[in-house]
């Protein structure tokens, strides 16, 4: 009996010896996973900061390339007192792409290519078809304005300040083109040759000029809905000619009505731009 329980002490000893031993391994192998745990949360945080850190250097970077993009594009060249955006040249590009060659290589200067990209988009507006030579329809960029010379055949009879039929047409185009933008102001100019005209109703070509401007403001308020406060109507008689009067073919170009807008240059040209390739590289507009 006393053998039997001695073995069995031996037994309940060995037995809780081994137990405590892997126990204490168990609790050793825990501390160690615990450890590498501690350390992957620390390096899974110090991942993330640096995550965040580059994101915020990419997002500060991208915002730096929209900032020098956009200040690119609206970076103004100056041309006498003119500003032109090169958003606008962008857009001139693609007109002139659809311009006749011949007149393309007569643009040597920004201001040159202006006229020929704006002459373009009015003509087209108003319907090619309609008009024969540049003399008969003719714009030009001088300082800060747009002017538009249309020969008195477009809009008048001979001698007459009544608008023909055949006025409608450009008339209402451009009066499109002035109600799409507020910032547009119109200033309409009669000129006439140097011969005098007396008449009933006329009494002279100071008269003459202003009535055919008055008449060419009341159709553009009345029949197409310009707000009269953004028209002025002027005339200056025969003494602006731009060709001498010696001649009737010279007479004709002396003859004629000044559509004369008054826009942010670049907001003038937006309306009338259209979709297209860019032009063969000789052509100036930077």
């Amino acid at each position: 009996m006393k053998n039997i329980l001695i073995l069995l002490f031996i037994t309940v000893f060995t037995f809780s010896c081994v137990s405590k031993k892997k126990y204490l391994a168990l609790q050793e192998q825990n501390g160690e996973i615990t450890s590498e745990l501690q350390k992957t949360k620390v390096a899974k945080e110090d991942l993330e900061t640096k995550f965040e850190q580059i994101q915020n250097r990419v997002t500060a970077y991208n915002s730096k390339i929209a900032s020098l993009k956009q200040e690119n594009d609206t970076k103004l060249d100056v041309v006498g007192n003119l500003a032109v955006s090169n958003i606008t040249k962008s857009k001139m590009r693609e007109t002139l792409k659809s311009v006749d060659a011949s007149k393309l290589s007569q643009a040597k200067t920004l201001k040159d290519s202006m006229n020929l990209a704006i002459s373009h988009n009015l003509k087209k507006a108003i319907g090619q078809s309609d008009i024969n030579t540049d003399e008969e329809f003719a714009v030009n960029i001088n300082e800060t304005v747009v002017m538009i010379s249309i020969a008195d055949n477009m809009l008048f009879n001979s001698g007459s300040y009544r608008l023909s039929s055949k006025a409608d047409t450009i008339l209402k185009k451009l009066a499109d083109i002035i109600n799409s933008e507020p910032s547009l102001d119109v200033m309409v100019e009669g000129h006439t040759d140097s011969q005098t005209i007396r008449t009933s109703n006329i009494s002279d070509n100071w008269d003459l000029s202003v009535l055919r401007a008055t008449s060419v403001v009341r159709k553009l308020q009345e029949k197409y809905n310009v707000a009269p406060e953004k028209l002025i109507a002027s005339g200056r008689s025969s003494y602006q000619p731009i060709a001498e009067n010696d001649s009737r073919e010279n007479r004709s170009k002396n003859r004629r009505t000044k559509i004369i807008i008054l826009p942010n240059i670049n907001k003038f040209f937006a309306l009338m731009s259209e979709d297209g390739n860019t032009p063969p590289e000789n052509i100036v507009i930077d």
